[in-house]
Parts: C-alpha cells; sequence; structure tokens
C-alpha cells in the first residue's frame, strides 16, 4: 500500500459509521460510542486514524439514508436505545462498577459503532442475498452471485490491485458481505472478514476489517491482534479506542487506562480524543474509580449547547460516570443535555432521565 490506511472506519465511502460503540462512552453494548466513529471518521484523510467503520466498505450509491451509528467503535452508544426485539436495553450491567470484565457489553465508555462506525454500518440484513457462488474456498463462506466487486469503496479497490485479478475480486465481495451482515449478523460478518484476511492478510485494509468486525463480534482478543498488525502495516495513532475497549472486554482496564495515557493517545485531537476519553472513563468505573471517571471527561467539549452524536454520547457518558459517582442531580441535568443533543434519537437518555425522576415506574 502506498498510503496509510487509517481513519477509514467506513468503507462504502458513504460518510457514515459505528465502534464501532457504542451506553455512555463506550464503540454501549462493551463496543460504545464510537463516531466510528464512529471511531471512526469516515471521509477523513487516510493518514492512519482510527480504523474505519463497517459501513464504508460499500460505494456512495448504496449509502442509506440515515447517517446515524462503530465499535457496536466505534466505531450506536453513549446509552443506546432499548432493543425492540428484546425488550431491554443494552448495556444495562452500565452501572455495574468495579472487577468487570470479560464480554462487558453494555458498560459506559466504549468507541461508538454504527450500524449503518464507525459504527460501523452498511445496508442491513441478509435478506434477498440471493443464489450463492460456489467458486469460493470450502471453509469460505457464501456470497451472493449478484454481488459485485464494484461496490466496494474505489479508494479500499485500490488497496487491493496487488492482488491478482481473481483474488482481488473475491477480496472485495468479501470485504462488501462484511459490510452488509456486521450490524445483523456479526459473526457471519466476522467469518467473511476472516476469509478476506486468509486471501490477503498483507493488506492493512482487510485487517482493518478483520479487527473492526471481530470488535464487532465480540471476539476482543482478536480484535486486538488485527488492529494492532493494521497499524503496523498503515502506521499512525489509529484504533486506539477500539483497542482500549478491547482491553476492557477481555477484563484489563488497567491497560485501557495506560492506551489513555501513551503519547499516542496524545497525538489525538477531536472526536478521536473524546472517544479515547469515553473508554478510559468506562475503564475506571470498571475499576470502581468512578470520581476519577467523571474527572476524565471533564474537558471543554462539555459544552450544553452542542448538539449531535459525539455531543450526545459524551453527555451521556458524563452523566452515568456522575450518577456512579454519587451525583445524581449533576447527572440527570447531564441526561437532560444528552438527551437535547440527541437529535436521531441514538442514546436511551430520555429513559435515563424517567428512571432517575420515577417517571419511569
Amino acid at each position: 500500500m502506498s498510503e496509510s490506511s487509517g481513519d477509514r472506519r467506513n468503507f462504502r465511502g458513504d460518510g457514515s459509521h459505528r465502534s464501532e460503540g457504542h451506553r455512555g462512552g463506550r464503540p454501549t453494548d462493551r463496543r460504545g460510542p464510537r463516531d466510528d466513529r464512529r471511531q471512526g471518521a469516515s471521509g477523513q484523510e487516510r493518514t492512519g486514524g482510527q480504523g474505519r467503520s463497517s459501513g464504508q466498505w460499500r460505494d456512495r450509491d448504496d449509502r442509506r439514508g440515515d447517517e446515524r451509528r462503530d465499535e457496536r467503535g466505534g466505531y450506536g452508544r453513549g446509552g443506546e436505545r432499548r432493543d425492540d426485539n428484546r425488550g431491554e436495553r443494552r448495556g444495562d450491567d452500565r452501572r455495574q462498577s468495579a472487577g468487570r470484565g470479560g464480554d462487558n457489553r453494555g458498560r459506559s465508555g466504549g468507541p461508538h459503532r454504527r450500524g449503518g462506525e464507525g459504527s460501523f454500518g452498511p445496508a442491513r440484513g441478509r435478506e434477498n442475498l440471493g443464489p450463492q457462488r460456489r467458486d469460493a474456498r470450502p471453509d469460505e463462506p457464501d456470497i451472493p452471485e449478484e454481488l459485485e466487486a464494484g461496490e466496494l469503496d474505489p479508494a479500499v479497490r485500490r488497496d487491493l490491485l496487488s492482488l491478482d485479478k481473481n483474488n482481488a475480486n473475491t477480496v472485495a465481495r468479501h470485504l462488501v458481505m462484511a459490510s452488509r451482515l456486521i450490524e445483523d449478523d456479526p459473526r457471519l460478518a466476522l467469518a467473511h472478514a476472516r476469509a478476506a484476511r486468509q486471501r490477503a492478510g498483507r493488506i492493512a485494509v482487510v485487517r482493518e476489517t478483520a479487527g473492526i468486525t471481530a470488535y464487532h463480534a465480540g471476539e476482543w482478543a482478536e480484535a486486538l491482534s488485527e488492529l494492532r498488525a493494521a497499524r503496523r502495516m498503515s502506521g499512525g495513532p489509529g484504533f486506539l479506542a477500539v483497542m482500549a475497549d478491547c482491553e476492557r472486554g477481555l477484563g484489563r482496564p488497567e491497560r485501557a487506562i495506560e492506551l489513555g495515557r501513551s503519547d499516542e493517545a496524545r497525538a489525538l485531537t477531536g472526536d478521536e480524543a473524546s472517544e479515547l476519553r469515553m473508554v478510559v472513563a468506562g475503564a475506571r468505573m470498571d475499576l470502581g474509580q468512578f470520581d476519577q471517571a467523571v474527572v476524565t471527561l471533564q474537558t471543554p467539549d462539555l459544552d450544553a449547547k452542542r448538539t449531535g452524536s459525539a455531543a450526545a454520547r459524551l453527555f451521556y457518558a458524563y452523566a452515568d460516570a456522575l450518577v456512579a459517582a454519587g451525583r445524581v442531580e449533576d447527572g440527570l441535568k447531564w441526561f437532560l443535555n444528552s438527551a437535547a443533543a440527541d437529535l436521531d434519537g441514538e442514546t436511551d437518555a430520555e429513559e435515563r432521565v424517567a428512571e432517575l425522576t420515577g417517571e419511569g415506574q
């Protein structure tokens, strides 16, 4: 590859994402608020920034009407809305504090994943996938006959030019399938990403895809390994929020905090820096360090006049930390700010307000 492949969280080229998160700050559902953002930064320069969320793997012609949702990285998080299919909020355990490890998928402080990003999200579902081609290797998932490599974002296709034509075509189609499935069937999306990696493991964007998809599927160790490989290939401080959130998922919040203190972390700016702070705050909460979580999030970005997804998730994470620290009145204020900033209804801030005021009983 002639240029770094970071900061391309969405491979469709439509600017949407998904971290992937992501309740509170965390690519909620372990993957938390990532503006891909989430975490990533779709459409940004390819400078080794936060990885692309699944949403940008396909071309602009397929863009969905909404720009919502990463990390699952992170790249919705910051308090996702209730899952209507299950009748409960993702991330119910967000308020459980110290000692949480393993597959804690609902804590505050994780990268925002777009399903349509960082958090990472494409066209949804597997319906109408059509007849399956049988030219794949035996261990690879099937690809619909009508799916074309041309659906992949041109910038990503250029990264595949070092492969022979037939292999590049198959890799591209697996990436498109990973993009389509990451929201509704992350395990099958991961199978496609793994197939692409087996064919093109020396290409950074393929390793990015494998890492972000593994993150969405809750395979924290695999996600870390793949994202580290992608960073070695492309350079830059990308993926830090997703990687830190994976450390939390592996029950190692201390390592997430260390990543937040690194020189690479200090090089982050804007939403990427904010996403990492939300993950670090979530790690502090995992350790029962609620006051420190509050302090971690106290930056000029806490401006109640801000609106939009990034602001709503940050305000939500801050409110969550305040409540955990026993500052319920202050937390209520920031849940209200989060609800006001949440123009697209990505968070469940209004429900948290109802809980705290007794209106939800």
